[in-house]
């Protein structure tokens, strides 16, 4: 259903059973940056009063799911920490070149989210069906179907604001990329990494 070319080794789960500290406070800055890209989409394309709409609706969601994942960390004693840098977003977002019309910006960046997302609900069915921890892997289960709808809705409305043939071949391309970018990651306890 998700279309990744190059699917999470299983291992990576034995890195964050050891780390769970650590991903839990990637993935709290995790949603925190989905709601700042839902927020910067309003901002840049306020036009697109559906995408708009949408937007608005995401930031609640990705805002709660940043609550609750940093519920969580305060759970288990712990405290958020500083943010540390995303080598998968960093690498994903050389793909496209800078520029291009306002329309191929945004679909760019909806391709970029579509793509962040269809990797989060992957990583998450993973945790959700192999993590020992099981209140986490429930967890897991839960946040993974909101990760699909993000997925799809962000392609959809690349299909819909883009030509839809040229996006297909850039969302083909895009998923290529990024399982050249995987063989090197899921040796870290991060969220992409």
């Amino acid at each position: 259903m998700l279309g990744l070319k190059l699917p999470t080794d299983p291992r990576w789960v034995n890195i964050v059973e050891k780390n769970i500290k650590e991903i839990l406070i990637d993935h709290a800055y995790c949603e925190q940056k989905a709601t700042s890209t839902a927020i910067s989409l309003i901002v840049s394309f306020p036009e697109y009063t559906e995408l708009v709409q949408e937007m608005t609706a995401l930031v609640k969601e990705e805002i709660s799911h940043f609550k609750m994942v940093h519920d969580k960390i305060i759970e288990r004693g712990w405290t958020l920490g500083r943010d540390r840098k995303d080598h998968y977003v960093i690498q994903l977002l050389s793909f496209f070149p800078k520029g291009g019309s306002r329309t191929t910006q945004l679909v760019h960046r909806l391709l970029y989210a579509a793509l962040i997302e269809a990797r989060s609900c992957e990583r998450f069915r993973l945790l959700s069906n192999e993590l020992e921890d099981k209140e986490l892997a429930e967890f897991y289960k839960n946040l993974m179907v909101s990760e699909a709808n993000h997925y799809t809705m962000f392609l959809n409305f690349a299909r819909q604001y883009g030509n839809r043939i040229e996006v297909d071949q850039k969302w083909q391309e895009l998923l290529t990329f990024e399982a050249q970018i995987m063989k090197e990651l899921s040796k870290s306890e991060s969220i992409h990494g």
